[in-house]
């Protein structure tokens, strides 16, 4: 049931996001846009809610517990950088604004932007251990929790991972292909006889 559940919060999210993008930039309702926008946070309150009501009825702690812990967190961490991303794409393509910036592809500005979103996933692997050791509590059996503690190393192993993955553009930043240094100078005027 709870495989299930995450699949359908999974869904929802982006039901709900086309939902409230198109409200707000084809029916040019923005309000009501912003109303279905901020409901995203609902879904994961449900599946918190029917996780823990898994478990208070006896539910044996498993992988699906610790899946979703992680995928809340992952909406905590990543959720609202990928909302803004999508709504300054839908705002220029259907509500007239200039395109959004795209993240720095070279040099130490993309070794910031990497670290940013590092950033989120250390929040999601914060919030996913903080549920799954409240977890761990809740149940009071060391037998059973077995499962859910994996799954905080799950989530500290992958930030470890993507930590050193932006690391990589900090030590080794990438440098602009030559084509696009040279196109970035003053053009060089030749003058015609």
């Amino acid at each position: 049931m709870i495989v299930t559940l995450i699949v359908i919060c999974e869904v929802g999210f982006w039901v709900l996001l086309a939902a409230g993008l198109a409200t707000r930039y084809l029916l040019k309702m923005p309000r009501a846009g912003m109303a279905l926008l901020l409901c995203e946070p609902l879904l994961e309150v449900v599946l918190l809610v029917v996780t823990a009501l898994d478990l208070k009825n006896g539910g044996e702690p498993s992988w699906k517990h610790g899946l979703a812990a992680l995928y809340i967190g992952y909406t905590v961490g990543h959720g609202h950088r990928t909302i803004t991303w999508l709504d300054g794409h839908a705002a220029h393509r259907f509500g007239g604004a200039p395109p959004p910036v795209k993240p720095p592809r070279y040099g130490m500005a993309r070794a910031e932007h990497e670290g940013k979103v590092w950033t989120g996933t250390l929040i999601a692997a914060a919030v996913a251990t903080g549920l799954l050791q409240l977890a761990v509590w809740y149940v009071d059996d060391p037998s059973r929790t077995g499962p859910l503690q994996s799954w905080m190393y799950v989530a500290w192993r992958t930030a470890g991972i993507h930590g050193l993955i932006a690391l990589t553009y900090t030590i080794w930043p990438k440098k602009a292909p030559a084509a696009e240094a040279t196109s970035d100078r003053e053009p060089v005027r030749v003058e015609r006889r």
